[in-house]
């Protein structure tokens, strides 16, 4: 669970909820139902316009990466590939079979098994680096569509702000109905900007983030394996795998 991602959203929503309760204002206030389906209508609407399909489902998948990273330890893998080493070295690459199975991850997989079929390094680092390329290219593409979100949203707020602007010029001989059309122009703009820079730019600088880390997690896999299938002493891969650690 990613701690500082929950601590965000509930500062920046107490921060704008308890200075507008300063204010003397009200809850309720900024509560609007044409606003918000005006702003998160029109927003979602936009990107579904721009953005492909399997984009776009990759997208909504990676969202849980806000809450739930799923980086894996740079520290663990380092052990990990010291012991395959140790065990290649040991009984030779066909004993790193077992491992196959113990593995979830389908890159760290799919390494292991081309390692074991007797591949040379070169074709493992061929194989491996065109998976690598491709997953992180779709990955920011998928982060990227939260960005494109943010960008949308403020104008779209723009957008509710003219509507109900409209609505107030067109009722104002009904001083009853003046107050909703204002209300809507305000709150659809807070919508807007609120949604942009609490929300979709943030997810789409972390979802970025985990991205960078994923990469990072692959490459260390991918170095590890060419090592092992060099024959690299398990020491000098662990010196060399070091270099992936932030400490």
């Amino acid at each position: 669970m990613d701690i500082l991602s929950i601590a965000g959203i509930l500062l920046g929503l107490t921060a704008i909820i308890g200075g507008n309760l300063l204010e003397g204002g009200h809850i309720g206030s900024l509560l609007n139902g044409p606003a918000i389906i005006i702003v998160l209508g029109g927003t979602v609407g936009a990107v579904l316009l721009q953005t492909p399909l399997e984009i776009f489902v990759q997208a909504l998948r990676m969202l849980k990466w806000v809450f739930l990273p799923t980086t894996l330890s740079h520290r663990q893998s380092i052990e990990k590939i010291v012991n395959w080493s140790t065990l290649s070295r040991r009984e030779g690459l066909l004993g790193l079979e077992a491992e196959i199975d113990k593995e979830t991850d389908p890159f760290t997989r799919k390494g292991l098994q081309l390692l074991v079929d007797g591949n040379e390094p070169a074709v493992i680092r061929d194989s491996l680096e065109v998976e690598l390329y491709t997953r992180q290219q779709r990955e920011m593409s998928a982060a990227k569509m939260y960005d494109a979100m943010g960008g949308y949203s403020p104008t779209i707020g723009i957008i509710g702000a003219v509507m109900g602007l409209i609505h107030v010029m067109e009722n104002l001989s009904d001083p009853a109905k003046l107050g909703s059309g204002i209300a809507t122009a305000f709150v659809a703009t807070i919508y807007g900007v609120g949604l942009a820079n609490l929300l979709f730019i943030p997810i789409a600088n972390k979802l970025k983030i985990r991205t960078q880390l994923q990469h990072q997690s692959r490459e260390l896999i991918l170095e590890g394996l060419i090592s092992i299938g060099e024959g690299t002493n398990p020491k000098n891969i662990e010196m060399k795998l070091t270099g992936f650690l932030y400490e």
